[in-house]
């Protein structure tokens, strides 16, 4: 029987998964949104929830400059920061190369982000199966990222050309009309 025993265990020991829900949640941070089988998703969404309220309780503490706080406050915002640092790496790598500090980015950027909201700071998006394996794919992203851009049928400058011409053409066949129009007249 499982009883008590939550959670996926993806057929992993206990360091393996780890490391993997480690780097799942360093990436999304990093990048806000990436994609991953459904279960991996799901279960990053835990982890991920987890280490932002660690960073939410603190209020404003978590994003005020250091050189504004207390002794105490500090001494309480060093204790979050070095929470959510043992469980994701320090430093990640954007696709850009630029390397940005995941944890200041938790402490100042998400919590200040998501500050008011009692939970729920990301969204999983199904987007079918893979095509190698047949595995569910899912997008986990936070709830304010910038939407998907629909690449299955872009828009390309072509089409709205095309689209406004007749429109010209009608126009000038009604001007050369009109005007074939006055010269018979006039003659």
């Amino acid at each position: 029987m499982r009883h008590r025993k939550a959670g996926r265990q993806f057929g992993r020991d206990t360091s393996s998964r780890r490391a993997m829900l480690r780097n799942l949640a360093a990436n999304l941070i990093t990048h806000e949104r990436i994609e991953t089988t459904d279960a991996k998703a799901k279960e990053l969404r835990r982890v991920a929830e987890r280490l932002i309220t660690k960073a939410m309780r603190l209020g404003k503490i978590a994003y005020t400059p250091q050189g504004e706080l207390s002794a105490a406050d500090k001494a309480r915002r060093l204790h979050a920061e070095r929470l959510v640092s043992s469980y994701v790496p320090r430093f990640g790598v954007k696709s850009d190369g630029a390397k940005i500090d995941i944890v200041e980015k938790v402490m100042v950027d998400l919590s200040k982000r998501f500050e008011g909201r009692p939970g729920g700071y990301t969204r999983i998006i199904k987007i079918g199966n893979r095509r190698g394996d047949n595995a569910p794919m899912s997008i986990i992203e936070f709830i304010d990222a910038a939407p998907i851009q629909d690449t299955s049928a872009p828009e390309s400058p072509a089409q709205t050309i095309t689209t406004a011409e007749p429109a010209a053409t009608e126009s000038a066949a009604t001007t050369s009309s009109a005007s074939t129009t006055e010269s018979a007249a006039t003659e």
